[in-house]
């Protein structure tokens, strides 16, 4: 793709990490270390799960987590602005941020690095309690998702950090052999994400669905049905109209000529 994409400014987009938003990070924890301690107790409370479906729940909390990551990952890239309610401050901020400096989450700290994702892990928690929330007509299905949630639980709260990892230069030896077995998100393959044109590899939990949602062209069905829908351009925002239309007419997004001639005229 020849286009210059847009640039933010780094700076500022950084200062948008307020104490407000630390705040909400650290409350956020407490809570979903909370949901997820009194999940885990109903479990163990619960019928006994043979021990031949632990690796089975392991890997659908797996998969689980990391298609959840590409999809707010997509989401965030695609869609929306700083000015974007509610959102904008708080989550796409992160998400341009990271584009324009991708080492910035490298000096990142715990709770920066991980505070939101462990935040909304109290989703599946919740979700999990209320699976088990009648202890009289709890079933081994049910005992199957909730295990199948916890790790997804625990996956997704250090997605972030196995993105971070992603974008050091010297990881641990630990985290690079995890890296290199692709048991987590290894950086070769997440540096396809950063690359032209800037619309693959979304997953960054473990990477695993990467493959599999391409094949099937699931995001950009997505990104096809929204534009036909709403007559928004994907990724204006972070990558600039010319880049972004590069990108969705390769993508089969804008395949009229009519269409893409409409939008570049309406967004000059």
């Amino acid at each position: 793709m020849g286009e210059s994409t847009k640039q933010h400014d780094a700076s500022e987009l950084a200062a948008g990490y307020t104490a407000q938003h630390r705040t909400y990070e650290i409350c956020g924890i407490i809570v979903a270390i909370a949901s997820s301690s009194w999940l885990i107790a109903r479990i163990v409370q619960s019928p006994p799960l043979s021990g031949w479906w632990m690796p089975l729940a392991a890997l659908v909390g797996i998969l689980l987590s990391d298609f959840i990551s590409g999809f707010v990952h997509w989401l965030f890239d695609t869609w929306g602005s700083l000015d974007t309610p509610v959102f904008g401050r708080l989550a796409i901020r992160t998400f341009r941020h990271h584009h324009v400096d991708q080492k910035a989450i490298t000096t990142h700290d715990f709770i920066e690095t991980n505070g939101h994702n462990i935040s909304l892990t109290t989703i599946y928690s919740v979700s999990g309690l209320l699976v088990l929330r009648s202890a009289e007509t709890v079933t081994l299905s049910d005992v199957f998702i909730c295990m199948s949630l916890v790790w997804a639980t625990l996956f997704t709260a250090f997605t972030s950090q196995i993105h971070k990892w992603a974008h050091q230069d010297q990881p641990s030896r630990l985290v690079a052999l995890l890296q290199r077995t692709r048991i987590i998100l290894a950086p070769e393959h997440h540096a396809a994400h950063h690359s032209a044109p800037y619309n693959r590899n979304y997953c960054i939990t473990v990477g695993w669905m990467n493959g599999p949602l391409r094949a099937i062209r699931f995001f950009e069905t997505l990104e096809r049905t929204i534009t036909a829908i709403t007559g928004v351009l994907p990724r204006e925002d972070d990558i600039g109209k010319r880049a972004a239309l590069a990108v969705a007419t390769e993508n089969g997004t804008l395949d009229q000529p009519d269409e893409k001639k409409a939008l570049a005229v309406t967004r000059d």
